[in-house]
Protein backbone atom coordinates (compact mmCIF):
# COMPACT_ATOMS: atom_id res chain seq x y z
CA UNK A 1 0.00 0.00 0.00
CA UNK A 2 1.31 3.43 -1.06
CA UNK A 3 2.31 6.16 1.29
CA UNK A 4 -0.86 8.49 0.24
CA UNK A 5 -3.23 5.17 1.19
CA UNK A 6 -1.95 5.31 4.23
CA UNK A 7 -2.87 8.87 5.09
CA UNK A 8 -6.18 8.77 7.53
CA UNK A 9 -9.15 10.48 5.77
CA UNK A 10 -9.30 13.37 8.19
CA UNK A 11 -6.68 15.13 7.25
CA UNK A 12 -8.50 16.07 3.92
CA UNK A 13 -11.05 17.53 6.23
CA UNK A 14 -11.29 21.38 6.85
CA UNK A 15 -12.04 22.74 10.19
CA UNK A 16 -15.50 23.41 9.29
CA UNK A 17 -15.54 18.95 9.16
CA UNK A 18 -16.31 19.43 5.15
CA UNK A 19 -14.12 17.26 3.41
CA UNK A 20 -11.16 18.97 1.34
CA UNK A 21 -11.08 16.06 -0.95
CA UNK A 22 -13.11 12.96 -2.62
CA UNK A 23 -12.63 9.56 -1.54
CA UNK A 24 -11.96 7.23 -4.26
CA UNK A 25 -13.34 3.84 -3.48
CA UNK A 26 -12.18 2.05 -6.37
CA UNK A 27 -8.51 2.48 -4.96
CA UNK A 28 -9.24 0.24 -1.98
CA UNK A 29 -10.82 -2.62 -4.14
CA UNK A 30 -8.63 -5.94 -4.45
CA UNK A 31 -11.10 -6.95 -7.31
CA UNK A 32 -11.83 -3.30 -9.65
CA UNK A 33 -14.65 -2.96 -11.54
CA UNK A 34 -14.66 -4.15 -15.15
CA UNK A 35 -13.70 -1.63 -17.25
CA UNK A 36 -16.49 -0.26 -19.57
CA UNK A 37 -16.41 -1.29 -23.36
CA UNK A 38 -16.31 0.32 -26.48
CA UNK A 39 -19.65 -1.42 -28.14
CA UNK A 40 -17.78 -1.54 -31.44
CA UNK A 41 -14.87 -2.89 -30.47
CA UNK A 42 -15.53 -4.49 -27.24
CA UNK A 43 -12.12 -3.07 -25.84
CA UNK A 44 -11.74 -1.13 -22.98
CA UNK A 45 -13.08 2.49 -23.84
CA UNK A 46 -10.06 5.04 -24.07
CA UNK A 47 -9.47 8.60 -22.88
CA UNK A 48 -9.75 9.68 -26.35
CA UNK A 49 -13.00 7.99 -27.24
CA UNK A 50 -15.00 8.96 -23.77
CA UNK A 51 -13.99 12.55 -24.17
CA UNK A 52 -16.82 13.14 -26.89
CA UNK A 53 -19.08 12.38 -24.40
CA UNK A 54 -17.94 13.38 -21.10
CA UNK A 55 -15.93 16.62 -19.97
CA UNK A 56 -12.00 16.10 -20.10
CA UNK A 57 -11.51 15.91 -16.14
CA UNK A 58 -14.62 13.41 -15.49
CA UNK A 59 -13.02 11.28 -18.11
CA UNK A 60 -9.62 11.24 -16.31
CA UNK A 61 -12.34 10.35 -13.17
CA UNK A 62 -13.71 7.93 -14.46
CA UNK A 63 -11.19 6.10 -15.79
CA UNK A 64 -9.10 6.11 -12.89
CA UNK A 65 -9.22 2.88 -10.20
CA UNK A 66 -6.04 3.69 -8.30
CA UNK A 67 -6.04 7.42 -6.83
CA UNK A 68 -7.99 7.24 -3.93
CA UNK A 69 -8.11 10.83 -3.07
CA UNK A 70 -9.18 13.57 -5.76
CA UNK A 71 -8.62 17.07 -4.24
CA UNK A 72 -11.68 19.56 -4.58
CA UNK A 73 -11.87 22.50 -5.95
CA UNK A 74 -11.76 25.73 -4.38
CA UNK A 75 -14.53 27.16 -6.49
CA UNK A 76 -16.66 23.65 -5.48
CA UNK A 77 -16.20 24.18 -1.75
CA UNK A 78 -17.51 27.11 -2.15
CA UNK A 79 -20.53 26.35 -3.54
CA UNK A 80 -20.74 23.23 -0.75
CA UNK A 81 -20.31 25.60 2.07
CA UNK A 82 -24.29 26.92 1.32
CA UNK A 83 -25.65 23.80 2.69
CA UNK A 84 -22.71 21.64 3.60
CA UNK A 85 -22.06 20.04 6.19
CA UNK A 86 -25.45 18.49 5.64
CA UNK A 87 -26.85 17.22 8.78
CA UNK A 88 -26.64 13.76 10.77
CA UNK A 89 -29.53 13.51 13.18
CA UNK A 90 -30.47 11.00 15.63
CA UNK A 91 -34.31 9.41 14.95
CA UNK A 92 -34.98 9.48 18.81
CA UNK A 93 -38.32 9.83 18.30
CA UNK A 94 -38.64 6.88 15.88
CA UNK A 95 -36.65 5.22 18.13
CA UNK A 96 -39.37 5.64 21.15
CA UNK A 97 -42.56 4.85 18.73
CA UNK A 98 -40.80 1.81 17.66
CA UNK A 99 -39.94 0.75 21.15
CA UNK A 100 -36.23 -0.50 19.51
CA UNK A 101 -33.03 -0.67 22.12
CA UNK A 102 -31.11 0.03 18.00
CA UNK A 103 -30.03 3.84 18.03
CA UNK A 104 -30.83 5.73 14.49
CA UNK A 105 -29.04 7.80 12.62
CA UNK A 106 -29.81 9.34 9.07
CA UNK A 107 -27.74 11.68 6.96
CA UNK A 108 -30.04 14.10 5.90
CA UNK A 109 -29.12 16.00 2.33
CA UNK A 110 -32.30 17.04 1.61
CA UNK A 111 -30.98 21.01 3.02
CA UNK A 112 -30.97 22.61 -0.16
CA UNK A 113 -32.95 24.47 -2.61
CA UNK A 114 -32.43 20.87 -5.21
CA UNK A 115 -33.91 18.99 -2.52
CA UNK A 116 -31.91 16.11 -2.72
CA UNK A 117 -28.06 14.82 -2.48
CA UNK A 118 -27.84 15.28 -5.93
CA UNK A 119 -26.47 18.61 -5.98
CA UNK A 120 -23.11 17.31 -4.61
CA UNK A 121 -22.36 16.29 -8.21
CA UNK A 122 -24.16 18.61 -10.25
CA UNK A 123 -21.92 21.19 -8.72
CA UNK A 124 -18.73 19.10 -9.47
CA UNK A 125 -19.64 18.53 -13.50
CA UNK A 126 -21.24 21.75 -14.54
CA UNK A 127 -17.93 23.52 -12.65
CA UNK A 128 -15.82 20.70 -15.19
CA UNK A 129 -17.65 21.87 -18.16
CA UNK A 130 -17.49 25.57 -17.89
CA UNK A 131 -13.74 25.23 -16.66
CA UNK A 132 -13.36 23.69 -20.34
CA UNK A 133 -15.19 26.63 -21.51
CA UNK A 134 -18.56 24.73 -23.29
CA UNK A 135 -21.90 25.69 -23.93
CA UNK A 136 -23.68 23.52 -21.92
CA UNK A 137 -24.77 20.65 -20.96
CA UNK A 138 -27.42 17.53 -21.47
CA UNK A 139 -28.60 14.92 -18.90
CA UNK A 140 -31.62 12.55 -18.16
CA UNK A 141 -33.39 12.99 -14.77
CA UNK A 142 -36.44 10.35 -13.40
CA UNK A 143 -38.13 11.81 -10.57
CA UNK A 144 -36.50 14.99 -11.00
CA UNK A 145 -33.70 15.70 -8.34
CA UNK A 146 -31.24 15.37 -10.58
CA UNK A 147 -32.46 17.73 -13.28
CA UNK A 148 -33.43 20.16 -10.23
CA UNK A 149 -29.91 19.87 -9.27
CA UNK A 150 -28.15 20.47 -12.09
CA UNK A 151 -30.33 23.74 -13.64
CA UNK A 152 -29.53 24.86 -9.76
CA UNK A 153 -25.55 24.57 -10.64
CA UNK A 154 -25.71 25.64 -14.34
CA UNK A 155 -27.72 28.84 -13.60
CA UNK A 156 -25.09 29.61 -10.74
CA UNK A 157 -22.11 29.38 -13.31
CA UNK A 158 -23.67 30.84 -16.33
CA UNK A 159 -24.15 27.39 -18.71
CA UNK A 160 -26.76 26.09 -20.10
CA UNK A 161 -28.93 23.05 -19.47
CA UNK A 162 -31.01 21.09 -20.97
CA UNK A 163 -32.71 17.95 -19.44
CA UNK A 164 -34.78 14.62 -20.55
CA UNK A 165 -37.27 13.96 -18.50
CA UNK A 166 -38.70 10.26 -17.96
CA UNK A 167 -42.03 10.83 -19.41
CA UNK A 168 -44.04 9.17 -16.36
CA UNK A 169 -42.06 11.77 -13.77
CA UNK A 170 -42.77 14.41 -15.94
CA UNK A 171 -46.46 14.08 -16.02
CA UNK A 172 -46.66 13.11 -12.23
CA UNK A 173 -44.38 15.95 -11.12
CA UNK A 174 -44.50 19.03 -12.76
CA UNK A 175 -43.92 21.47 -9.93
CA UNK A 176 -40.40 19.74 -9.92
CA UNK A 177 -40.50 20.61 -13.92
CA UNK A 178 -41.25 23.76 -13.41
CA UNK A 179 -38.52 24.69 -10.55
CA UNK A 180 -36.25 23.34 -13.63
CA UNK A 181 -37.44 25.80 -16.03
CA UNK A 182 -37.27 28.43 -13.14
CA UNK A 183 -33.50 27.85 -12.82
CA UNK A 184 -33.26 28.50 -16.92
CA UNK A 185 -33.51 24.95 -18.16
CA UNK A 186 -34.79 23.42 -21.26
CA UNK A 187 -37.02 20.17 -20.28
CA UNK A 188 -38.43 17.87 -22.70
CA UNK A 189 -40.55 14.75 -21.32
CA UNK A 190 -38.73 11.36 -22.91
CA UNK A 191 -38.95 9.49 -24.87
CA UNK A 192 -39.50 12.20 -27.43
CA UNK A 193 -39.65 13.30 -31.16
CA UNK A 194 -36.86 15.11 -30.72
CA UNK A 195 -34.24 12.78 -31.45
CA UNK A 196 -33.17 10.17 -33.67
CA UNK A 197 -33.16 7.59 -30.50
CA UNK A 198 -36.23 8.88 -29.13
CA UNK A 199 -38.29 8.63 -32.26
CA UNK A 200 -36.88 5.39 -32.97
CA UNK A 201 -38.34 3.99 -28.97
CA UNK A 202 -41.75 5.76 -29.80
CA UNK A 203 -42.06 3.69 -32.93
CA UNK A 204 -41.02 0.21 -31.16
CA UNK A 205 -42.98 0.83 -27.78
CA UNK A 206 -46.00 3.19 -28.58
CA UNK A 207 -47.70 5.21 -25.71
CA UNK A 208 -44.42 3.85 -23.58
CA UNK A 209 -44.05 6.20 -20.55
CA UNK A 210 -40.11 5.94 -20.77
CA UNK A 211 -37.15 5.04 -18.43
CA UNK A 212 -33.71 6.56 -17.61
CA UNK A 213 -32.38 3.81 -20.00
CA UNK A 214 -34.69 6.11 -22.53
CA UNK A 215 -33.90 9.93 -21.29
CA UNK A 216 -29.74 9.01 -21.31
CA UNK A 217 -29.79 7.77 -25.36
CA UNK A 218 -31.76 10.93 -26.12
CA UNK A 219 -29.43 13.13 -23.60
CA UNK A 220 -26.40 11.50 -24.98
CA UNK A 221 -27.53 12.23 -28.95
CA UNK A 222 -28.47 16.10 -27.65
CA UNK A 223 -24.51 16.50 -26.95
CA UNK A 224 -22.85 14.73 -29.26
CA UNK A 225 -25.07 16.75 -32.33
CA UNK A 226 -24.42 19.89 -30.59
CA UNK A 227 -20.98 21.67 -30.88
CA UNK A 228 -19.92 22.84 -27.31
CA UNK A 229 -21.98 20.66 -25.45
CA UNK A 230 -21.08 17.57 -22.88
CA UNK A 231 -23.64 15.12 -21.62
CA UNK A 232 -23.45 14.86 -17.17
CA UNK A 233 -25.48 12.11 -15.28
CA UNK A 234 -26.44 11.97 -12.07
CA UNK A 235 -25.56 8.56 -10.46
CA UNK A 236 -23.76 5.17 -11.68
CA UNK A 237 -20.90 6.60 -13.17
CA UNK A 238 -17.89 5.90 -10.67
CA UNK A 239 -16.82 9.81 -11.02
CA UNK A 240 -20.75 10.54 -9.74
CA UNK A 241 -19.66 7.95 -6.77
CA UNK A 242 -16.74 9.85 -6.10
CA UNK A 243 -18.23 13.38 -5.87
CA UNK A 244 -20.98 11.51 -3.49
CA UNK A 245 -18.62 10.61 -0.98
CA UNK A 246 -18.35 14.11 0.45
CA UNK A 247 -22.16 12.43 2.29
CA UNK A 248 -19.99 9.41 3.69
CA UNK A 249 -16.92 11.17 5.11
CA UNK A 250 -19.22 13.95 6.56
CA UNK A 251 -21.10 11.37 8.31
CA UNK A 252 -17.62 8.90 9.50
CA UNK A 253 -16.46 12.46 10.89
CA UNK A 254 -19.21 12.96 12.77
CA UNK A 255 -19.80 9.56 14.30
CA UNK A 256 -15.93 9.50 14.98
CA UNK A 257 -16.13 13.03 16.92
CA UNK A 258 -18.69 11.31 19.40
CA UNK A 259 -17.55 7.61 19.22
CA UNK A 260 -20.23 6.19 17.34
CA UNK A 261 -19.87 3.40 15.45
CA UNK A 262 -22.67 1.78 12.70
CA UNK A 263 -23.30 -1.66 12.43
CA UNK A 264 -25.75 -1.42 9.47
CA UNK A 265 -25.48 1.36 6.78
CA UNK A 266 -28.66 1.75 4.35
CA UNK A 267 -29.29 2.99 1.33
CA UNK A 268 -31.53 3.24 -1.21
CA UNK A 269 -30.44 2.02 -4.93
CA UNK A 270 -31.81 3.04 -8.36
CA UNK A 271 -28.24 3.93 -9.97
CA UNK A 272 -25.99 3.92 -6.94
CA UNK A 273 -24.63 7.44 -6.00
CA UNK A 274 -26.60 8.52 -2.73
CA UNK A 275 -25.61 4.62 -1.11
CA UNK A 276 -21.66 4.78 -3.09
CA UNK A 277 -21.20 8.12 -1.73
CA UNK A 278 -22.76 6.96 1.74
CA UNK A 279 -21.02 4.24 2.35
CA UNK A 280 -17.68 5.41 1.11
CA UNK A 281 -15.14 5.35 3.65
CA UNK A 282 -16.92 2.82 5.58
CA UNK A 283 -16.35 0.36 2.85
CA UNK A 284 -12.75 1.61 2.45
CA UNK A 285 -11.90 0.25 5.75
CA UNK A 286 -13.66 -3.17 5.24
CA UNK A 287 -11.85 -3.62 2.16
CA UNK A 288 -8.78 -2.63 4.00
CA UNK A 289 -9.37 -4.96 7.09
CA UNK A 290 -9.43 -2.09 9.38
CA UNK A 291 -13.44 -2.54 10.52
CA UNK A 292 -16.49 -4.39 10.08
CA UNK A 293 -20.09 -3.03 8.98
CA UNK A 294 -23.03 -4.59 7.16
CA UNK A 295 -24.08 -2.86 4.25
CA UNK A 296 -27.81 -3.00 3.08
CA UNK A 297 -29.06 -1.47 -0.61
CA UNK A 298 -32.81 -1.20 -0.60
CA UNK A 299 -34.57 -1.23 -4.27
CA UNK A 300 -38.03 -1.09 -5.84
CA UNK A 301 -39.37 -4.86 -6.21
CA UNK A 302 -40.83 -3.21 -9.30
CA UNK A 303 -37.09 -2.37 -10.94
CA UNK A 304 -35.13 -5.26 -8.84
CA UNK A 305 -31.42 -4.91 -10.43
CA UNK A 306 -29.23 -6.27 -8.10
CA UNK A 307 -31.40 -8.83 -6.16
CA UNK A 308 -33.23 -10.62 -9.81
CA UNK A 309 -30.32 -9.08 -12.20
CA UNK A 310 -27.24 -10.47 -14.33
CA UNK A 311 -24.29 -9.52 -13.43
CA UNK A 312 -22.75 -8.97 -17.27
CA UNK A 313 -21.94 -6.28 -19.71
CA UNK A 314 -24.42 -4.42 -21.07
CA UNK A 315 -26.02 -0.83 -22.06
CA UNK A 316 -26.14 1.84 -20.10
CA UNK A 317 -29.14 2.95 -22.26
CA UNK A 318 -31.97 1.95 -24.14
CA UNK A 319 -30.82 3.04 -27.28
CA UNK A 320 -28.16 1.59 -26.85
CA UNK A 321 -25.76 4.47 -28.03
CA UNK A 322 -23.80 4.13 -24.60
CA UNK A 323 -20.89 2.39 -23.52
CA UNK A 324 -20.75 -1.25 -22.50
CA UNK A 325 -20.51 -1.47 -18.51
CA UNK A 326 -20.67 -4.88 -16.40
CA UNK A 327 -23.54 -4.23 -13.96
CA UNK A 328 -26.31 -5.78 -12.43
CA UNK A 329 -28.84 -5.64 -15.16
CA UNK A 330 -32.78 -6.06 -16.08
CA UNK A 331 -31.41 -5.66 -19.61
CA UNK A 332 -31.17 -1.96 -21.47
CA UNK A 333 -34.77 -2.68 -22.91
CA UNK A 334 -36.41 -3.19 -19.94
CA UNK A 335 -38.77 -0.44 -18.99
CA UNK A 336 -40.43 -0.94 -15.59
CA UNK A 337 -43.74 0.17 -14.46
CA UNK A 338 -44.41 3.70 -13.94
CA UNK A 339 -43.97 3.35 -9.73
CA UNK A 340 -43.43 6.96 -7.89
CA UNK A 341 -39.63 6.31 -6.65
CA UNK A 342 -38.72 7.83 -10.07
CA UNK A 343 -34.61 7.86 -9.50
CA UNK A 344 -35.06 3.78 -8.53
CA UNK A 345 -36.72 3.41 -12.43
CA UNK A 346 -32.89 2.72 -13.62
CA UNK A 347 -32.31 -1.17 -15.13
CA UNK A 348 -28.93 -1.61 -14.15
CA UNK A 349 -26.38 -0.58 -11.00
CA UNK A 350 -23.50 1.37 -10.76
CA UNK A 351 -20.29 -1.29 -11.49
CA UNK A 352 -18.57 -0.35 -8.41
CA UNK A 353 -21.36 -1.38 -5.93
CA UNK A 354 -22.34 -4.57 -8.71
CA UNK A 355 -18.97 -5.56 -8.04
CA UNK A 356 -19.14 -5.11 -4.10
CA UNK A 357 -21.89 -7.06 -4.25
CA UNK A 358 -21.06 -9.72 -6.26
CA UNK A 359 -17.88 -10.10 -3.96
CA UNK A 360 -20.09 -10.19 -1.12
CA UNK A 361 -19.05 -7.23 0.73
CA UNK A 362 -22.88 -5.86 0.79
CA UNK A 363 -26.19 -7.09 0.69
CA UNK A 364 -29.49 -6.08 -1.54
CA UNK A 365 -33.14 -6.49 -0.14
CA UNK A 366 -36.38 -5.47 -2.48
CA UNK A 367 -39.28 -4.18 -1.02
CA UNK A 368 -42.47 -3.03 -2.21
CA UNK A 369 -44.13 0.40 -3.23
CA UNK A 370 -47.02 0.02 -0.60
CA UNK A 371 -44.49 -0.63 1.72
CA UNK A 372 -42.46 1.79 1.37
CA UNK A 373 -45.29 4.69 1.44
CA UNK A 374 -46.48 3.50 4.93
CA UNK A 375 -42.55 3.42 6.25
CA UNK A 376 -42.59 6.89 4.55
CA UNK A 377 -45.60 8.47 6.58
CA UNK A 378 -44.44 6.73 9.86
CA UNK A 379 -41.39 8.48 9.52
CA UNK A 380 -42.88 11.63 8.67
CA UNK A 381 -45.44 11.67 11.71
CA UNK A 382 -42.46 10.96 14.62
CA UNK A 383 -39.62 12.89 12.53
CA UNK A 384 -41.02 15.83 11.06
CA UNK A 385 -39.33 15.44 7.52
CA UNK A 386 -41.71 14.03 4.25
CA UNK A 387 -39.15 11.83 2.56
CA UNK A 388 -39.00 11.34 -0.96
CA UNK A 389 -40.23 8.14 -2.18
CA UNK A 390 -36.61 6.58 -2.76
CA UNK A 391 -35.14 8.01 0.49
CA UNK A 392 -38.12 5.94 1.98
CA UNK A 393 -36.58 2.55 0.94
CA UNK A 394 -33.75 3.04 2.85
CA UNK A 395 -36.50 4.10 5.75
CA UNK A 396 -38.44 0.62 5.22
CA UNK A 397 -35.23 -1.10 5.69
CA UNK A 398 -34.05 0.77 8.39
CA UNK A 399 -37.18 0.01 10.28
CA UNK A 400 -37.10 -3.33 9.84
CA UNK A 401 -33.72 -3.87 11.03
CA UNK A 402 -34.72 -1.34 14.13
CA UNK A 403 -37.81 -4.08 14.68
CA UNK A 404 -35.90 -7.29 14.16
CA UNK A 405 -33.20 -5.09 17.56
CA UNK A 406 -36.51 -5.00 19.44
CA UNK A 407 -37.50 -8.38 18.80
CA UNK A 408 -33.68 -9.82 19.80
CA UNK A 409 -32.95 -7.05 22.16
CA UNK A 410 -30.01 -6.20 20.27
CA UNK A 411 -28.73 -2.62 20.88
CA UNK A 412 -27.42 -2.05 17.48
CA UNK A 413 -26.57 1.42 15.75
CA UNK A 414 -28.27 1.51 12.64
CA UNK A 415 -27.23 4.05 9.99
CA UNK A 416 -29.20 5.00 6.56
CA UNK A 417 -29.14 7.93 4.31
CA UNK A 418 -32.05 10.27 3.70
CA UNK A 419 -31.60 11.57 0.21
CA UNK A 420 -34.21 14.22 -0.01
CA UNK A 421 -37.53 15.44 0.28
CA UNK A 422 -40.90 14.41 -0.89
CA UNK A 423 -42.46 17.94 -1.56
CA UNK A 424 -43.01 17.03 -4.62
CA UNK A 425 -44.07 13.99 -4.47
CA UNK A 426 -47.45 14.33 -2.95
CA UNK A 427 -49.50 13.03 -6.40
CA UNK A 428 -47.91 10.15 -4.82
CA UNK A 429 -48.63 10.67 -1.04
CA UNK A 430 -52.59 11.07 -2.33
CA UNK A 431 -52.65 8.01 -4.59
CA UNK A 432 -51.61 6.28 -1.15
CA UNK A 433 -53.90 7.91 0.92
CA UNK A 434 -56.59 7.24 -1.34
CA UNK A 435 -55.74 3.49 -1.67
CA UNK A 436 -55.33 3.90 -5.10
CA UNK A 437 -51.46 2.94 -5.38
CA UNK A 438 -50.64 -0.75 -5.61
CA UNK A 439 -47.79 -2.94 -6.01
CA UNK A 440 -45.93 -4.44 -9.39
CA UNK A 441 -43.49 -7.34 -9.26
CA UNK A 442 -42.08 -8.24 -12.62
CA UNK A 443 -42.81 -11.75 -13.66
CA UNK A 444 -39.94 -14.35 -14.32
CA UNK A 445 -41.21 -13.79 -18.22
CA UNK A 446 -41.27 -10.12 -17.78
CA UNK A 447 -37.65 -10.01 -16.89
CA UNK A 448 -36.82 -12.49 -19.47
CA UNK A 449 -37.80 -10.04 -22.39
CA UNK A 450 -35.01 -7.41 -20.98
CA UNK A 451 -32.80 -10.17 -20.89
CA UNK A 452 -33.26 -11.24 -24.11
CA UNK A 453 -31.41 -7.75 -25.15
CA UNK A 454 -28.25 -8.29 -23.16
CA UNK A 455 -25.27 -8.32 -25.55
CA UNK A 456 -24.09 -11.92 -26.29
CA UNK A 457 -20.23 -11.86 -26.76
CA UNK A 458 -17.59 -14.47 -25.52
CA UNK A 459 -17.86 -14.27 -21.87
CA UNK A 460 -20.90 -12.41 -21.59
CA UNK A 461 -23.15 -15.29 -21.34
CA UNK A 462 -26.12 -15.49 -18.78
Amino acid sequence: MSEEKKIPYKIYLEENEMPAAWYNVRADMKNKPAPILNPGTLKPVTFEELRGIFCDELCKQELDDTTPYFEIPEEIRNFYKMYRPSPLVRAYCLEKKLGTPAKIYYKFEGNNTSGSHKLNSAIAQAYYAKKQGLKGVTTETGAGQWGTALSMACAYLGIDCQVYMVKCSYEQKPFRREVMRTYGANVTPSPSDTTEVGRKILAEFPGTTGSLGCAISEAVEAAVTQEGYRYVLGSVLSQVLLHQSVIGLETKAAMDKYGIKPDVIIGCAGGGSNLGGLIAPFMGEKLRGEADYRFIAVEPASCPSLTRGKFVYDFCDTGKVCPLAKMYTLGSGFIPAPNHAGGLRYHGMSSVLSQLYHDGYMEAVSVEQTAVFQAAEEFARVEGILPAPESAHAIKAAVDEAVKCRETGEEKTILFGLTGTGYFDLVAYEKYNNGEMTDYIPSDEDLAKGFAGIPKFSGNEI
